[in-house]
C-alpha cells in the first residue's frame, strides 16, 4: 500500500519514496536508467522544497500542498471506462490517443495506428524493450533538473511516460493526443519525450485533467527536440481538478532552423505552476510562446518562461494573456537571454492580464538579459479593467451590460485561441472557454 506524509515532513517523505521505487526497479530496469533517477534524486536533495524566501516562488507558495501530500500512486493503470475520460477528448478529431492513468500507460484507453517506419509513438516502458538507443540520448537530458527542484523530483520517480520519435524528414499523419488523467486522490508523475530529427515535422497535444472534486497532485515534465530544420507544435491544455495542484516544467531545445510553436492553456487546478524554456542552440531558429490563462475563486496560476537565444538570427515570439477575478492570484516572469554571440536576435515578448474583481491581483515581471550588441528586443506588460467607452458602445447598440462584457472577455482570450490553427481543437477550446468565462454579472473593480 503506498504511503502517506503525514508522519513525515514532506522533504522526508519525498526521499523516501523514490528510494523505495529505485529499489523496486533496480532488477528490471537498465542501469543508465537507474543512474539517471539516482542523480535526479541526489539534486532534488541538495536543491530542497522552495519556500518563499526563493525569488522564482516568492509569489507561489505552495505550502497548502505539501500540508498534504496525497500518496504516491501504484505502479498500475486500474480499470476504467472510456467514458471517465470522454469529456478530456476531443470531438471529431482524428489523432493518435495515448492515455495514462495516475502516470502509468492505458492500453486498452489508447488508439495508435499501426506503426509507421521511422516513427515511434508509445510508452517509455515499451521504447526500453524495443528502441533504447532512440531513448537514451534524450531523456532527462533537457529540462533543468539541475535548476528546478519538481523537475528532479519527477525525475526521480521516472517510471513510465509518453514517447514519441520522428526519424529525419518524417512526419505522422495525424496529430498525437497525450492524455494524462489521475483516477483519485494521488500523486503522479507524467512524463513526455518528443523527439524530431532533421527536417521531421511533429504535432503533439497533452492535456490534463481527473475526476472533479479530488485533491490530487500532477507533478509533471515534458521534453520536446526540434533538430536541424524540423517543425514541432506543442499544445498543452490543463483542465486539472478545482482542488488539483499542478507543478509542470516544459523544456524546448531547437537546433538550426527549427520552428517551434507552443500554446499553453490553464482552465483548471487550484494550483498551477508552468515552468517554460526554451533555448535556441542553432542558427536561424524560431520560438514561439501562446499561453491564455484563466482563474476564478482562489485559483493560483504561475507563468514562468525563460527564451534563451544562444546563436544568431534567431526569432522569439512570446503573448501570455491572462483572466483572473474573484480571488483568483496570477503571476507571470517571463525572461530573455541574449548570449554575446546571439547577434541579428529578433525577440519580443508580451503580457497582458484582465483583472475583473477588486480582489483578483498578478504579479508580472518581464525581464530582458542581452550580451549582444546588435538585436532587436522588446517586452511589456499590461494589467487593465473591461474598457469604459467599450462597454458603452456595445450598450447603445442595444446589448445588455451582462452580454456586453462577457464579449468584451471572450474577445481578449479569443486572441489566444484563434492562434490555434487546428478547427477540431480550437473549437474545443472555445466551448471550454465558454464554460469556464467569469459571471458576466461579476461588476469590474
Amino acid at each position: 500500500m503506498p504511503l502517506t506524509a503525514q508522519s513525515f515532513s514532506p522533504m522526508q517523505f519525498f526521499l523516501s519514496e523514490a528510494e523505495r521505487s529505485l529499489q523496486d526497479s533496480a532488477g528490471s530496469s537498465p542501469s543508465w536508467r537507474l543512474h539517471l533517477r539516482r542523480d535526479a534524486l541526489a539534486r532534488f536533495h541538495s536543491l530542497n522544497l522552495p519556500g518563499r524566501t526563493d525569488e522564482e516562488w516568492r509569489f507561489t507558495p505552495i505550502s497548502s500542498l505539501l500540508g498534504a501530500i496525497p500518496p504516491i500512486a501504484e505502479l498500475n493503470s486500474p480499470s476504467m471506462a472510456i467514458e471517465e475520460i470522454e469529456p478530456y477528448l476531443i470531438p471529431n478529431f482524428a489523432s493518435t490517443l495515448l492515455v495514462f492513468v495516475n502516470g502509468m500507460f492505458h492500453r486498452e484507453l489508447s488508439t495508435i495506428n499501426p506503426a509507421e517506419d521511422g516513427i515511434f509513438i508509445g510508452s517509455i516502458a515499451d521504447a526500453l524493450h524495443c528502441c533504447p538507443q532512440l531513448l537514451a540520448p534524450h531523456l532527462g537530458q533537457h529540462a533543468l533538473s539541475s535548476k528546478q527542484p519538481f523537475c528532479a523530483l519527477n525525475t526521480a520517480f521516472l517510471e513510465d511516460g509518453a514517447f514519441i520519435h520522428v526519424s529525419p524528414g518524417k512526419e505522422p499523419g495525424i496529430p498525437i493526443h497525450v492524455l494524462y488523467y489521475t483516477s483519485g486522490s494521488f500523486t503522479t508523475f507524467p512524463r513526455l519525450l518528443a523527439v524530431a530529427e532533421k527536417g521531421s515535422s511533429l504535432t503533439v497535444i497533452e492535456s490534463y485533467g481527473g475526476r472533479e472534486g479530488t485533491a490530487y497532485f500532477t507533478n509533471a515534465v515534458t521534453e520536446i527536440v526540434a533538430e536541424t530544420d524540423s517543425q514541432v507544435v506543442h499544445y498543452k491544455v490543463n483542465r486539472e481538478s478545482s482542488q488539483a495542484n499542478h507543478i509542470a516544467s516544459t523544456q524546448f531545445d531547437l537546433g538550426r532552423d527549427a520552428r517551434t510553436t507552443s500554446h499553453s492553456i490553464s482552465m483548471g487546478g487550484k494550483l498551477t505552476r508552468n515552468d517554460i524554456g526554451a533555448l535556441l542552440n542553432g542558427e536561424k531558429g524560431r520560438c514561439v510562446l501562446n499561453g491564455l490563462y484563466m482563474g476564478k475563486d482562489d485559483q493560483l496560476v504561475d507563468n514562468h518562461t525563460s527564451i534563451i537565444h544562444a546563436m544568431p538570427h534567431c526569432e522569439s515570439h512570446e503573448l501570455y494573456k491572462g483572466i483572473l477575478t474573484d480571488r483568483a492570484h496570477g503571476v507571470f516572469n517571463g525572461k530573455i537571454f541574449v548570449k554575446q554571440d546571439a547577434q541579428k536576435t529578433d525577440a519580443k515578448q508580451t503580457n497582458q492580464t484582465l483583472l475583473l474583481s477588486r480582489e483578483a491581483q498578478i504579479n508580472t515581471k518581464p525581464q530582458l538579459e542581452i550580451f549582444a550588441d546588435d538585436v532587436k528586443c522588446t517586452h511589456g506588460a499590461t494589467v487593465g479593467q473591461l474598457s469604459d467607452e467599450s462597454l458603452f458602445y456595445l450598450r447603445s447598440r442595444g446589448i445588455p451590460i451582462q452580454e456586453a462584457r462577457m464579449m468584451l472577455v471572450r474577445a481578449f482570450a479569443l486572441d489566444i485561441i484563434e492562434r490555434i490553427p487546428l478547427d477540431s481543437l480550437r473549437e474545443a477550446l472555445d466551448y471550454q472557454l465558454l464554460g469556464t468565462l467569469p459571471d458576466p454579472e461579476s461588476k469590474p473593480g
